[in-house]
């Protein structure tokens, strides 16, 4: 029955090899740009935080990250993030809190602003990533781009070659970029086989992962202590330790309309977002500097030393990084959730195994990105690569596939830390 319901479905029809051929020098176009946008607006922001936080203090003779020195640059940061929210044309885009990682193709007028308003917030401490602006800026710049130089090829391929490009960027692989573009068409009706559809863009998300490895090298492993022989007390672990970590993200989700709301009773950008970063000092001066900025190279800092902290401090770390998280995504700064998130994650999982040293650091870790950032992005696929490309062991990947199994259904179908033009959350 089933060999004959097979061979009764349509092949999906080939897309012939003469209409793919064409696309391969702009993919690879796109993602080259794209990326060295990303590296360029990283490697701006990285000299302006190095001024910020130890030429400017080491010169004034106060502490890089004095509690006083953090509340001052983290409140002067909402001042000129504001100041280009307020003043700059485009406003530096739509409200943060009403769009994703997919953004639609902005106006370039709209897209100085909305660099300047990244590199301020990455160089001054709050805790977001570059992913979503620098999604946006790369689509818009791609879209406007493309359709004047090539009118002839259609509109829509511009934005999804700019998005799998910066994905590539961002993680050095194309394979993210080829998980979240497969996870996007399942939602849709695509016309022709899967491959066609994502040829061009894995072109420019290979594009820009490879400009981003030969420029910076980056890497996402955190050499935690090899994963030993797994049992069922790890497989316990993991189910455990995701599915608190996808619970905890999801206080996160519920509390982000109310805060968004409260900080949007402000009325106006230059009281909205200076507010924020003076919640985000405070923030600071609980949890400490480990908790500023967007955490890639924080998390670093915790893996070198899985055993330095006690189950309070990491606690501490996670609820801090969330909170402070929540704060700048709510308050207006310019950024992305996946790299905080991943911090939130990495001091959960690290918590896990500081209260149960049973819990391996790397299958803690694995387990807790997993699970927050199921919560926090409901991106599936991206959060499975993301858990498991930080601890590069095959032995995790059969444990964070069956443990995403229940986190995913505490996630599933409730609101998402997103909201609609109106406030409300998207569902």
């Amino acid at each position: 029955m089933a060999q004959d319901t097979a061979q009764q479905a349509p092949a999906a029809p080939a897309t012939p090899a003469r209409a793919l051929l064409p696309l391969i020098l702009p993919a690879l176009v796109v993602g080259v740009g794209a990326s060295l946008v990303f590296l360029g607006v990283s490697a701006a922001a990285g000299e302006l935080q190095n001024v910020l936080w130890q030429t400017l203090p080491d010169s004034l003779g106060v502490g890089r990250y004095s509690v006083l020195w953090m509340l001052l640059m983290l409140t002067a940061t909402g001042v000129a993030v504001g100041l280009v929210v307020w003043k700059v044309p485009g406003h530096a885009g739509p409200d943060p809190a009403t769009t994703g990682l997919a953004a639609p193709p902005l106006p370039p007028a709209v897209l100085p602003g909305l660099v300047l308003a990244t590199g301020l917030m990455l160089a001054g401490g709050p805790s977001l990533g570059p992913e979503n602006p620098i999604i946006a800026v790369n689509v818009g710049l791609a879209f406007w781009l493309g359709r004047r130089l090539i009118p002839r090829l259609p509109g829509g391929l511009w934005p999804a070659l700019a998005e799998a490009a910066t994905i590539g960027a961002l993680f050095g692989t194309p394979v993210a970029a080829a998980l979240v573009i497969s996870e996007a068409l399942a939602g849709k009706q695509p016309k022709g086989a899967l491959w066609d559809n994502v040829f061009a863009p894995l072109v420019a998300a290979a594009a820009g992962a490879l400009t981003t490895t030969l420029v910076a090298r980056p890497t996402f492993d955190l050499h935690l202590p090899a994963l030993g022989r797994t049992g069922w007390g790890d497989l316990l672990a993991a189910l455990v330790v995701a599915s608190l970590a996808a619970l905890l993200g999801m206080t996160a989700v519920y509390a982000f309309p109310y805060l968004h709301g409260a900080f949007a009773r402000l009325g106006h950008p230059m009281l909205i977002l200076p507010a924020g970063g003076l919640v985000l000092g405070l923030l600071a001066a609980l949890g400490g500097h480990v908790t500023l900025f967007k955490g890639l190279d924080e998390i670093g800092e915790l893996a070198r030393d899985p055993d330095g902290w006690t189950a309070g401090q990491f606690a501490t770390m996670t609820v801090v990084k969330l909170a402070a998280l929540l704060v700048a995504a709510s308050c207006g700064f310019r950024g992305g959730r996946i790299f905080p998130a991943v911090f939130v994650g990495t001091a959960f999982g690290l918590g896990a195994h500081a209260l149960v040293p049973a819990v391996q650091p790397a299958l803690g870790v694995a387990a807790g990105v997993l699970g927050m950032l199921l919560a926090l992005t409901r991106q599936g696929w991206l959060s499975l690569f993301t858990a498991a490309v930080l601890v590069a062991s095959p032995a995790i990947l059969a444990l964070l596939c069956i443990a995403s199994l229940p986190a995913w259904l505490l996630v599933t179908g409730r609101r998402q830390m997103q909201l609609r033009d109106d406030g409300t959350p998207v569902i």
